[in-house]
């Protein structure tokens, strides 16, 4: 999708991203409250690189995903990654799963199928921002680093969205019902040095990693 684009575009986009401020996560409708969730990945640290693995540079696979024991009152579990970097006016949606049983406490790798056609241990999976699905990040050349925001919400019942819900759906159908949250900050880049440590090419970070 957004590899394509020519290094002088992406370059010339430098600047024009969506906003960290357009996350699911921090949208004040949800009325999040203090419960926060570990999310974290044995594949990479929070506010690090992605492995090649899981981009659209390597095989595309979602990444592996842990979290720590939800609040109580859980009875389900809804995940989006949304890329707030995107030369989009929204974030650019990469997953969204819905449904995720209250009792699960990880999505292995691969777990989120491209094509979206089924379930990820009884739950369904919704529309990216292209597709069904995993999107795998592929940012464009020259446009500098993207942060790719994992969000996973605990719900006080499950959700009936439809079959092939998008970000819209998700968002309506999470407010009321949000206990807890926890996020996950994974980066990427391409035709550029490769960072040494977690902080973004452009020098932006997201203001804490608590979903206030």
């Amino acid at each position: 999708m957004l590899e394509h684009l020519p290094r002088w575009l992406g370059a010339m986009l430098r600047n024009v991203r969506a906003g960290h401020s357009k996350l699911v996560i921090v949208q004040p409708e949800l009325q999040i409250g203090d419960a926060v969730m570990e999310l974290t990945s044995p594949a990479f640290a929070s506010g690090a690189r992605l492995p090649v693995r899981f981009t659209a540079d390597g095989d595309g696979v979602s990444p592996p995903l842990l979290w720590s024991e939800p609040p109580a009152g859980t009875t389900s579990l809804a995940l989006i990654v949304e890329d707030p970097d995107a030369p989009a006016m929204q974030p650019l949606v990469h997953a969204i799963v819905w449904n995720l049983p209250a009792g699960e406490r990880h999505l292995p790798e691969g777990a989120i199928a491209p094509d979206g056609d089924g379930t990820v241990g009884g739950s369904d999976v919704g529309r990216n921002s292209f597709f069904e699905g995993w999107l795998p990040p592929d940012p464009p050349s020259g446009h500098g680093s993207h942060d790719y925001v994992f969000q996973l919400f605990a719900l006080s019942e499950t959700i009936d969205i439809g079959g092939n819900p998008g970000r819209s759906g998700l968002v309506r159908a999470l407010q009321g019902r949000v206990l807890g949250a926890g996020m996950l900050v994974g980066t990427y880049s391409r035709g550029e040095e490769v960072p040494l440590s977690g902080e973004r090419a452009s020098g932006e970070r997201i203001g804490g990693a608590s979903p206030a």
